[in-house]
């Protein structure tokens, strides 16, 4: 979306990308006021007003940067020819800090006892390779090779692969509604890729394949880093995760030997995406699934694909067919189903 955190209820949580990054461990996480929550714990979805509201505003923001913020990335791509993987690594290497110093702030303890736990260290640098790299990489060559409103929707997908994964674990058969779901996810897609054409694919292949990666890598990240965010905070894990990756990512692909050519509205969009678009959308997401509730958050997150959507008409004068919008619409209901 994407963005690192999961829901209890289902033991993972809905991805809006990048590389979006997860609910419902911020029930043992903290707050953006600083208020955290014992490790394990899990407070009730209050009633009062003004915290229901408060949480409702918070999603929606999150899931709307998010989604803007996919735009926000293929203007770079195709405007200034930045590479996805140079994007990645400079996202990366950049949010991390904002989120260090957030859990500096918010939680000075949990952050120093992760640094100091080596084993625990560990854990995390395999959540940047397996979760954090994957998902961020996947999400911007979707994007890359198609737009910011499909690489959203297919990244959406996730939701099934979250299902799949609990049914297993849990040993049991999938609900009626998470049947329904399935059928939604896959005739939504179907339309997407072709158009309604079986003769004909409308995405390219390596468009297809990157957002069915991003599908499978949000839902890595959904389950990956449960239990050390339950443990040491969604911005402690998530600030060293980053860090981690980046550094992995830029020994790679050496961001430093095509640096794009930024104009001032260039830079500009950059920091956007770093600030805004990705330490700014998990904080605010977090914080309102907090308030809310998984299962509400989740909802009110699928303003992530809408954004993504209209962003990309509006912005980029990105046009969709009806049957494009159709499988839009039913991977969006796809996700209330299996909420």
């Amino acid at each position: 979306m994407s963005n690192c955190a999961a829901r209890d209820e289902r033991a993972a949580a809905n991805v809006a990308d990048g590389a979006r990054m997860a609910g419902e461990a911020c029930a043992a996480g903290e707050d953006l006021a600083g208020d955290p929550r014992p490790s394990g714990g899990s407070r009730p979805v209050t009633s009062h007003g003004k915290t229901l509201l408060r949480g409702i505003v918070f999603t929606l923001l999150g899931g709307t940067l998010w989604g803007i913020n996919g735009t926000v990335s293929k203007v770079l791509m195709d405007a200034y020819g930045v590479d996805p993987l140079w994007l990645a690594s400079a996202r990366e290497l950049t949010a991390c800090w904002l989120f260090l110093i957030a859990a500096r702030v918010t939680s000075p303890g949990r952050l120093h006892g992760l640094l100091h736990d080596h084993h625990a260290l560990w854990g995390v640098l395999g959540i940047a390779l397996g979760s954090i790299l994957l998902s961020q990489v996947a999400y911007l060559e979707a994007i890359d090779w198609t737009n910011s409103a499909t690489a959203t929707v297919l990244q959406s997908l996730e939701v099934v692969l979250v299902m799949a994964y609990v049914c297993v674990v849990n040993r049991r058969r999938p609900r009626r509604r998470e049947l329904v779901g399935l059928v939604l996810a896959v005739v939504g897609t179907y339309l997407v890729a072709t158009g309604g054409n079986p003769g004909e694919l409308r995405l390219p292949p390596m468009g297809l394949f990157w957002g069915l990666a991003c599908a499978a890598a949000a839902t890595i990240l959904a389950i990956q880093p449960v239990r050390m965010i339950g443990r040491w905070g969604n911005f402690a894990v998530n600030g060293l995760a980053f860090l981690f990756a980046g550094v992995a990512l830029s020994a790679l692909c050496h961001p430093w030997e095509h640096m794009p050519a930024l104009d001032a509205f260039g830079v500009a969009l950059v920091m956007a995406s770093v600030v805004l678009g990705t330490f700014g959308a998990y904080a605010l997401y977090l914080q309102g699934v907090k308030e809310v509730g998984s299962v509400r958050g989740s909802m009110l997150a699928t303003t992530e694909p809408v954004m993504a959507t209209v962003s990309s008409v509006v912005w980029l004068g990105t046009s969709f067919s009806p049957a494009d919008l159709l499988g839009f619409v039913m991977i969006v209901v796809m996700v209330f189903l299996t909420a």
